[in-house]
């Protein structure tokens, strides 16, 4: 990581992308930018990485992956905010796909600056356009403060925001997780952040058990090991603590009834990373 794109923002991406090549429409997030941003080695990670995961466990993960982002967007689209923040955005591509959204808000792309200076050169090789309202902030969020890097970047912590946190905390360790919540609860009243976590062993299902099971090593792999998962009470806790209300904490369930009710091939996210909105207050 410190030289090198994320491997996993990669792995992230192709997700998106394959999904909806493979799926059938609709589709809970319709990303055609992912695999353009990867570029031509998804189909490699694609071959390499596919084949170890049974059909039912790439088809749910793929579906959880675009539901966190989708399930931040509404959140966004549903509230009155003038800045969003992907924290550990990777090659999310928000800012092309949502221009409705993008005329009224100033977007900060906060990411490690090695995956960051990347992204930046795929956009650059891809002469894709850069507009004033995107704003993209390098950051370590295991070494430095979010909050220090977001300030020189024009950030305004006096006007409301959506934090997106999504696909970055199970990797994290207690310690920035909580830096970061913390951090997020500093903004304005009235601010909220869309979080994902991992959650415990006990509380996985059968394809989230054996996705957790091929993955972990994989990500070990490319030095960006998987952290231990979360209690529901636990993480709810630590919210709280940090000084935000959990406003919505969605079961797979829930997520299956809002994005998937009516699909007739019974597609479903798997349960493994949880997702959270929390509000500042």
């Amino acid at each position: 990581m410190e030289s090198a794109p994320s491997r996993t923002a990669m792995f992230a991406a192709v997700s998106r992308g394959l999904f909806r090549l493979e799926t059938a429409s609709p589709w809970v997030l319709d990303d055609v930018l992912a695999l353009v941003l990867v570029g031509p080695v998804w189909q490699q990670l694609r071959d390499q990485f596919d084949p170890l995961f049974p059909g039912p466990v790439r088809r749910e993960s793929r579906a959880a992956v675009c539901t966190r982002s989708r399930y931040a967007e509404d959140r966004l689209a549903a509230g009155a905010f003038t800045q969003y923040v992907i924290l550990g955005a990777g090659l999310d591509s928000f800012a092309w796909r949502r221009p409705d959204l993008l005329g009224s808000l100033t977007v900060f792309e906060v990411d490690h600056p090695a995956s960051q200076a990347w992204k930046l050169e795929r956009v650059r090789e891809l002469g894709l356009p850069l507009s004033d309202s995107q704003v993209f902030v390098p950051a370590d969020f295991e070494a430095g403060s979010v909050q220090d890097a977001l300030g020189p970047a024009g950030f305004d912590w006096a006007q409301p925001a959506m934090f997106c946190w999504t696909g970055v905390g199970p990797y994290l360790t207690a310690q920035a997780i909580e830096s970061g919540l913390r951090t997020i609860a500093a903004a304005a009243p009235g601010s909220e952040v869309v979080f994902s976590y991992r959650a415990e062993d006990c509380a996985l299902d059968d394809v989230g058990t054996e996705f957790a099971r091929i993955y972990t090593p994989i990500a070990a792999s490319v030095g960006e090991p998987l952290q231990p998962g979360w209690p529901v009470s636990e993480i709810e806790r630590l919210i709280s603590r940090c000084g935000l209300k959990v406003m919505d904490h969605p079961a797979r369930a829930d997520l299956q009834q809002r994005y998937f009710a009516g699909r007739t091939d019974g597609l479903r996210p798997y349960t493994f990373e949880t997702l959270v909105a929390a509000r500042v207050i």
